[in-house]
């Protein structure tokens, strides 16, 4: 079986990649601009003008280039300039498999929307020279704390296990509205799905998809410091658990209300961090454990 042609990274970044499918576009290009009709025209031809597109023979394809059904097409997405995101991820722990570091607030994990260079992972791909680097798991831009990656293809499904099958051990911090008349510690389980805006979730009836343990740590005025334990691994569990519950973690801008674009403000950050994980190395065999190096900020501070 033939071996693709992908092409090397670009300043940490990998390429994008489509495969023809049956048609009758008389090129590439027009393909290109039907397909991915929000960019335009003359980008296209901009990025074939400058070899900035092969296909999988490792030929690089001009403006003319021929439509041929099947062959896989790469090319690089182009962005604006990125504002710079003036916090850093710190590397905990290197070995020839796994990678973790202790992520701070507003640093996305990997590429998605408008934002590439200013991630975790092409910040490392390009600092630790690691073109392999692929993250394990995710937490949100706005949460901060631990994220695992696999450093070498060979071992990476074995750390993908450690998360499919429920075998890692995590527990978050959380600032949110004191309850006293909540029955805790709380046990809550509910089932998650995507809601009528892409970025939110919601919970709906249904069998339970998802379950987070629920700890109250210490409580000052109207505010408390939580120890949340989610078992399971749905997309913002925790903060749509939270505001279910009428608790919205502080600093949340999208639970319970979806605020504007582009309104973060760097001095509020989320009251979220992933503070401890804890698994059986499936390599070593060892008992790993790591625990995150920064702080949600203070109830006093908060409650003022």
């Amino acid at each position: 079986m033939k071996t693709p042609h992908t092409p090397p990274l670009r300043d940490g970044v990998g390429p994008s990649s489509v495969v023809l499918p049956l048609g009758v576009w008389p090129t590439v290009l027009e393909f290109l601009v039907e397909r991915f009709p929000r960019v335009p025209k003359a980008q296209w031809m901009e990025r074939l003008q400058a070899g900035a597109i092969s296909d999988d023979r490792g030929c690089t394809l001009g403006a003319e280039a021929a439509y041929v059904a099947g062959l896989r097409v790469y090319y690089f997405r182009a962005l604006p300039p990125e504002p710079k995101i003036p916090f850093d991820a710190v590397v905990l722990h290197q070995d020839a498999h796994l990678l973790v570091v202790d992520k701070p607030h507003f640093l996305p994990v990997m590429p998605s929307g408008k934002y590439l260079q200013e991630t975790v992972l092409v910040r490392l791909k390009n600092t630790l020279g690691l073109d392999d680097l692929v993250p394990i798991h995710r937490i949100d831009r706005d949460t901060a704390g631990l994220v695992l990656f696999s450093v070498n293809p060979t071992t990476r499904d074995a750390y993908h296990a450690l998360f499919r099958n429920h075998q890692v051990a995590k527990t978050y911090q959380a600032i949110a509205p004191w309850n006293a008349a909540l029955p805790w510690p709380l046990r809550r389980e509910s089932r998650i799905t995507e809601s009528t805006h892409f970025m939110q979730q919601t919970e709906v009836e249904g069998p339970p998809n998802a379950l987070t343990l629920i700890t109250p740590l210490e409580n000052l005025g109207g505010l408390a410091r939580y120890q949340l334990e989610p078992i399971t691994g749905q997309r913002h569990q925790l903060r749509v658990h939270m505001a279910a519950l009428g608790l919205p973690l502080v600093g949340d801008g999208i639970y319970p209300v979806l605020t504007p674009e582009g309104s973060a403000d760097y001095a509020q950050p989320l009251q979220l961090l992933a503070q401890t994980i804890a698994f059986t190395d499936p390599v070593s065999g060892r008992d790993m454990r790591f625990e995150s190096q920064r702080a949600l900020r203070s109830l006093a501070e908060l409650d003022r």
